[in-house]
Formats: C-alpha cells, sequence, structure tokens
C-alpha cells in the first residue's frame, strides 16, 4: 500500500467500537497508501489491534507520541470528538474525525484552529455524500439543466431507533439524534447548493419521557438566497416505518424533480415526464455479512483515500469547515427549539 510519492502513511485509531471496528476493516482492505499501526481507547481496543496485528496503545496519549502514526481517525463518543481532535492536531497528526466534528462550535473552531497553525488536514466522515444516488444527485444539480433548486426536503427516518441506538448514544454529554445522525441531513444542504444557512427555525423533541436525549427533530432552513429547506430525522417512528425515508432526499428545481434514496434507487422527473431511474446503490448484506460488507465500507474507504491521497499531494483543504457549519446549524435548530423562535446564523 504504497502512493506515488513513496511514502506510506501511518494512521492510528481512537474507538475500537462500531465505528472504530469499521475504520480497521477499511483500512486493511480498501485503502491505499497507508496502513494501520496502533489502536487505542475502548475495552475492545487490544483485541482489535490483535486482529490486525498492530499494536495497542493504552491511552491516547501514547498513541498521539507514536512518530509513525501521521493519521488520526476519531471514532469515540461524540463528546469526546472536540478534545480529542484538538489533542490530535496539538500533536502534528492530520485528522479524520467521524461525525459529528464535535458537540460545540467553539470546539470545531479550535480544532480548524490548531489544524491550520499546524498545515494540518481535517476531514469529516460525511459518507452520504459518497453513496451513488446522492453523487449522481449533486452532478445533475451542478450541471444546471434542470434549473435552479427551489426546495429541499430530506429525511432521515429509522424505524424503532431507539431501541438499537447504543447506550452511550442516549447520554446528554452526547447531545441527541439531530447532532449525531441528522447531521448527514443538516451537511446535505449545504453539499448540494453550494449555499450557507441564514436562519433556522426548529421543533427539537422525544416522544418517550424516559429518553434524556432528543429523538425526533423538525428543521425549516433559510440558504442564503432565500430558498427554504426541510428536514425531518426521527428514530422514534414505530415499525415498519416509511418507504423511501430511512435516508432520502427531494429536490423540487425549475424543470424537473429528483428524488433520492440513499440506499436504493435515484429518480428524476423532467418537467412534464414521467419519473426515471437514474442511478440505484448497491445493497449492504447486513444480514449476511453484516456491517463489515464491503459494499457499506466503500463510502468510508473513499473518505479515507481522499484524506490520504491529499495528505500525499499537500492539499490541506478538507472538510473541516463543512464540520464546523453542520454543527452550528444543529446548534442553532437546539437553541430555537429551546426559544420557541427562528435563529439567525
Amino acid at each position: 500500500m504504497v502512493a506515488q510519492d513513496g511514502k506510506t502513511l501511518g494512521i492510528g485509531i481512537l474507538g475500537a467500537g462500531f465505528m472504530g471496528q469499521t475504520y480497521a476493516r477499511t483500512i486493511a482492505t480498501q485503502v491505499t497508501g497507508a496502513t494501520l499501526k496502533a489502536v487505542a481507547v475502548g475495552s475492545r481496543a487490544q483485541g482489535l489491534a490483535e486482529e490486525y496485528d498492530v499494536a495497542f496503545e493504552e491511552s491516547e496519549e501514547a498513541l498521539l507520541a507514536r512518530e509513525d502514526v501521521d493519521i488520526i481517525c476519531i471514532a469515540t463518543p461524540h463528546s469526546l470528538h472536540g478534545f480529542q481532535a484538538l489533542a490530535a492536531a496539538n500533536a502534528g497528526k492530520h485528522l479524520l474525525i467521524d461525525k459529528p466534528m464535535a458537540c460545540t462550535v467553539a470546539e470545531c473552531d479550535a480544532i480548524l484552529k490548531a489544524c491550520k497553525a499546524g498545515r494540518l488536514r481535517c476531514d469529516i466522515t460525511y459518507t452520504q455524500r459518497d453513496r451513488i444516488c446522492n453523487t449522481e444527485m449533486k452532478r445533475l444539480i451542478d450541471e444546471g439543466t434542470l434549473g435552479k433548486v427551489r426546495h429541499i426536503h430530506n429525511t432521515q427516518v429509522v424505524p424503532d431507533g431507539m431501541k438499537s441506538t447504543p447506550a452511550w448514544q442516549l447520554e446528554k454529554e452526547n447531545v441527541g439524534i439531530l447532532i449525531g445522525h441528522g447531521i448527514h441531513n443538516i451537511d446535505q444542504l449545504r453539499w448540494l447548493t453550494g449555499q450557507e444557512v441564514t436562519k433556522v427555525f426548529a421543533k427539537v423533541r422525544s416522544f418517550a419521557p424516559d429518553f434524556e436525549v432528543d429523538t425526533t427533530a423538525d428543521l425549516i432552513v433559510t440558504l442564503e438566497d432565500g430558498t427554504v429547506c426541510t428536514i425531518f430525522c426521527s428514530f422514534e417512528v414505530p415499525s415498519p416505518g416509511i418507504p423511501r425515508t430511512g435516508g432520502s432526499t427531494q429536490v423540487m428545481l425549475e424543470k424537473g424533480t429528483i428524488d433520492s434514496d440513499w440506499y436504493g434507487e435515484l429518480r428524476v422527473a423532467k418537467a412534464g415526464g414521467a419519473w426515471e431511474v437514474m442511478a440505484e446503490q448497491e445493497k449492504i448484506d447486513w444480514a449476511g455479512k453484516g456491517f463489515l460488507d464491503p459494499v457499506r465500507l466503500k463510502t468510508y474507504a473513499t473518505a479515507l483515500q481522499r484524506l490520504v491521497d491529499g495528505v500525499h499531494a499537500g492539499d490541506m483543504e478538507g472538510t473541516g469547515w463543512d464540520g464546523r457549519q453542520a454543527v452550528a446549524i444543529a446548534q442553532a435548530a437546539y437553541e430555537s427549539s429551546r426559544t420557541g423562535v427562528e435563529v439567525y446564523m
């Protein structure tokens, strides 16, 4: 796994749960120009290190001190992202942070400042950007043949999702479902349009009284050109849920409509015409191959490879700013819900 410049970058992983295992398998099987060197943090870290025949470090400080580690993948609970990413940047490491970038805008700004000072790259794993239906949707919008975007509505509905949500995500320090999962929906609005958000009005809540974090959110988001977009994110919809809403985006444009099922088909209807299937996402074999199915790992490989290739090329323009802006929008949504008023960005 050697890059064109003849160098191989070393990667260290903080965290050994669902996402730590995801990154380890992805690095080992689908990334070139880099190799996994060490794992730290979490009760499963030593076992994960042994599985991939790499070093196990008993603390994040020990991992960050390793001279053979150039990149840190942060795969820990959300409340730890800000502190750990800043420590890694201060140690001179490039960053791949699992979404969300951090839990507050202040933490994101500190990370970006440290990365700029150290000339380090910071990327956030917005893997929905790299699913085929969403990639093709953005291409169609960018090419302009369907005209200007007039409205975007996107959803993330996970039927009975709170039953399968890890216990740590239900702790208030990790904020809630909107910032933990709906952050994909938030990011998509800026990514698809290339615009910043100017105003947010939201209702963020939980229907079940025993949850201390939010589980359902409705957002009305205004872009800088005045376009209004909406988001619905809920992990409390009763099973079997709503068809084509597990992750979905509908875009109304001047000359047509786009309907992207992130895990299914991309359908496009040009004004006056019938719906056409333009792309289809390959299915993940959850029942057989499980969460380490190579199909699922492809989007993580794309994110990792983009970071690795950028570091090799000296390109430090990652997606850190996008991560910061998504957290800012989520914070505005929580504030709007708390106060009952629209929040200006």
